[in-house]
């Protein structure tokens, strides 16, 4: 894969220096392996109307994979890679040519496999499709035994979550979340959406691609990567106010939000709604705080009026070898009348890019006028700076450093002492679930229970997800050898709310006052109390 940037590897390296530094005596192995190219699937049906459906596998095996923990390559890589190796973009590569491009791109495993759609002979009627995933590793030049799945194609987005699924199982023997919690997690997408979706991502033309973004929108109004996919399109086109409202649909607990966020900024920018823009940036550099948002977080400062210097600095030492950052940064310390420092800056901006004009007429002017001026709007009447907007979001590169974070962070847990170790463990699976990702969030109980399988609360986790998952005999059984371990709150709740669900009412007010018990004050307890007794359910 191309390497990191610059900025994304500083940050990982001091971070990484952190870890190390909590335990200087001890030498933690990176976890690795988990780069993971998923290859259009070859269309077997023999209907070319069909061959939208080859480039959805990638999109949602992507995706998929993702929240499973691996770091899968993008769409934009893989077509870098073809360009990089003479290919076509719509090539369907042999078995060499697929090592070839993996190799290009430093995967560990590549994902190929096929379909084939034909009549469902069965009561249903329609069609079905038939789906086959191989997987070959890299690392030992071996292939899988097929990975089938099929369902009717009303259902394909469903298959293709089976198959996801089933890939993660491959690459990782390992892999905690069960099938169930993983299908829950991605939400029910109807064909024609998914099929508008994947087609207006490719779609050739920018009016083909925003008429059918627009209709998988319409489809499925809480479509989270057709959202993203349109208020990029609508971004791209310039219709700004259109953009920001279709961007700010997006929940600020989507897999989605950060990439959305950072367009919605870009969009709120250009409409010239500085303040919006800023939240939105805020949102971004918040979560993952690379240079190119905390720069764009100082410019929207800068438009209101006030002050960006921190913001640049920022920027500017975490990629000293960006010119924008130090001419930025130049312009703001102008504007505080440090003339010298702007010069310096200014200087720096200009040995990165001597043929950068601003630069160069910035030099000039604060060379001409005595120490201490500011750049004011009177100084400004022939000589109007401003101060310049990073529009790239690497993709890329931005999940690659939340990958290796994640990396660092398991390395620096596994040096925790055990009851420590089990309590971050569920605090991180507690917060994907509250934000409704269910793999993530089982991912991190389940290492919990790997550091202590005795846990109650790691069992009362799990009945959780389990729930969530809409997985209720699985959840009444955690829930319930959580208890046995030790009677706990979160554990009665899960059996109540399922018992209700099952409209077994006595029983859930028992669950109920059995939570009360232990803690009189819970306020989820009792919210299910008063529910219970608007049915007509007293509870001991």
């Amino acid at each position: 894969m191309r390497s990191l940037s610059k900025p994304i590897a500083l940050l990982l390296t001091s971070m990484a220096i952190c870890a190390s530094s909590q335990t200087p005596n001890q030498t933690q192995t990176q976890p690795g392996g988990r780069v993971v190219l998923v290859l259009p699937f070859d269309n077997h049906s023999g209907d070319p109307s069909l061959n939208w459906i080859s480039d959805s596998f990638p999109d949602t095996l992507n995706k998929r994979l993702a929240s499973a923990g691996f770091l899968t390559i993008s769409h934009d890589d893989r077509l870098f890679a073809y360009d990089h190796l003479g290919l076509p973009a719509d090539l369907r590569p042999t078995r060499a040519t697929t090592i070839r491009i993996a190799q290009q791109l430093d995967a560990n495993f590549v994902v190929v496999g096929s379909y084939t759609v034909s009549p469902n002979t069965g009561a249903a009627g329609g069609d079905k499709i038939s789906i086959q995933a191989r997987v070959l590793s890299l690392d030992n030049l071996t292939l899988s035994a097929p990975l089938e799945d099929g369902a009717e194609l009303d259902r394909l987005f469903d298959a293709e979550n089976a198959v996801a699924w089933k890939t993660a199982r491959v690459l990782d023997p390992h892999f905690a979340p069960s099938e169930q919690s993983f299908l829950s997690a991605s939400g029910p997408v109807s064909l024609s959406a998914f099929e508008d979706y994947i087609r207006g991502s490719d779609a050739p033309t920018a009016a083909e691609r925003l008429k059918r973004l627009q209709a998988a929108v319409k489809l499925a109004p809480d479509y989270s990567a057709a959202l993203l996919a349109l208020g990029k399109e609508q971004y791209t086109q310039r219709d700004y106010d259109a953009a920001a409202a279709t961007l700010a649909k997006l929940p600020p607990t989507d897999r989605l939000a950060l990439e959305a966020n950072f367009y919605l900024g870009l969009a709120r920018f250009n409409a010239a709604n500085y303040a919006a823009a800023e939240d939105a940036f805020t949102f971004v550099a918040s979560r993952l705080p690379l240079p190119e948002v905390v720069n764009d977080q100082g410019v929207a400062l800068s438009r209101q009026g006030k002050d960006g210097y921190d913001f640049y600095l920022r920027a500017a030492q975490a990629d000293p070898s960006d010119e924008d950052y130090h001419y930025n940064l130049a312009l703001a310390l102008f504007r505080r009348g440090d003339t010298a420092n702007a010069q310096r800056e200014a200087d720096a901006a200009l040995k990165l890019k001597p043929a950068d004009n601003e630069a160069v007429e910035l030099s000039k002017r604060l060379k001409a006028l005595p120490a201490g001026t500011r750049l004011t709007a009177s100084l400004a009447n022939d000589f109007a700076p401003v101060e310049r907007i990073r529009r790239n979001y690497a993709e890329a590169s931005y999940r690659q450093a939340a990958f290796q974070l994640d990396q660092l962070r398991d390395a620096r847990m596994a040096l925790l002492p055990k009851a420590q170790r089990v309590a971050e463990y569920l605090q991180l699976g507690r917060d994907y679930l509250q934000k409704g990702q269910l793999p993530e969030a089982e991912t991190q109980i389940q290492s919990a229970l790997a550091a202590d399988p005795n846990s109650p609360d790691a069992h009362a986790a799990l009945a959780e997800e389990r729930e969530a998952g809409n997985d209720p005999k699985q959840a009444r059984s955690e829930a319930r050898v959580s208890n046995i371990m030790k009677p706990n709150v979160a554990a009665y709740l899960v059996l109540a709310r399922l018992d209700i669900a099952d409209k077994q009412l006595a029983a859930a007010a028992d669950d109920i006052a059995h939570a009360l018990q232990i803690d009189p004050t819970s306020a989820p307890a009792i919210a299910l109390k008063l529910a219970l007794q608007q049915r007509g359910q007293t509870v001991p």
